[in-house]
């Protein structure tokens, strides 16, 4: 099984991940403005976000504006905002059991195996969280290339990668690396183990006949 360190180091580096996560679905810095090849540049940032599009000016006034409706947005947006929401929902779910099936807690029992059962299942979720903001992220990103690189995209139309994508990239990595120190935790069998107890060279240690033995 994995020592109570290894899950705690896996636990912090899942926390800090959704912590990540969570703030890159927020922000409004995935995609800004580009200024490459013979784009003018002005004093106007256009930056645009999955919950809405804010204009930055050279003076730091900022004005952001939410989009006003969800159908009319492209589906690449549509679906990473679904991922990343599933991936901050299944990341409260992974940090609810893993917390139950760590060693340092109480919860969940006083069988180490059962609860190393547990940890290693939140471990799974918190893979799963990782991925699904890993595949959003990577998607957006793709777009984001796809569409500079196309000739019909006018040339004041075109976006390169912001802050936000590379926080949940960064957010991702670490839910991902933190769900798999977890799934460490998963219980080994021994050969000495029975009921929870261990006994020496595989066998119960025999206890000396009583007086009524003799009888």
């Amino acid at each position: 099984m994995a020592n109570s360190g290894l899950q705690l180091l896996g636990f912090a580096l899942a926390l800090l991940g959704w912590i990540a996560t969570l703030a890159a679905t927020v922000m409004p810095q995935w995609q800004m403005s580009s200024y490459a090849g013979e784009n003018i540049i002005t004093a106007v940032a256009i930056y645009q976000g999955l919950w809405m599009s804010c204009a930055s000016q050279s003076t730091g006034q900022i004005q952001c504006k939410v989009y006003d409706s969800v159908l009319s947005l492209k589906p690449a947006l549509q679906a990473t905002r679904a991922l990343m929401v599933l991936s901050i929902v299944l990341g409260v779910v992974a940090m609810g059991v893993a917390i139950m099936g760590m060693k340092c807690t109480r919860c969940g029992g006083e069988n180490m195996v059962t609860k190393a059962r547990i940890a290693m299942t939140g471990g799974i979720v918190f893979l799963v969280a990782g991925l699904a903001s890993l595949i959003a992220c990577s998607w957006y990103g793709h777009q984001i290339v796809t569409d500079f690189y196309n000739p019909y995209t006018p040339v004041n139309s075109k976006y390169e990668f912001g802050a936000g994508i590379f926080i949940g990239w960064a957010g991702a990595a670490l839910v991902i690396f933190g769900g798999a120190l977890l799934s460490c935790s998963c219980p080994r069998k021994s050969a000495g183990s029975s009921y929870g107890r261990s006994y020496p060279q595989g066998k119960p240690i025999s206890k000396p006949p009583s007086n009524r033995e003799y009888v």
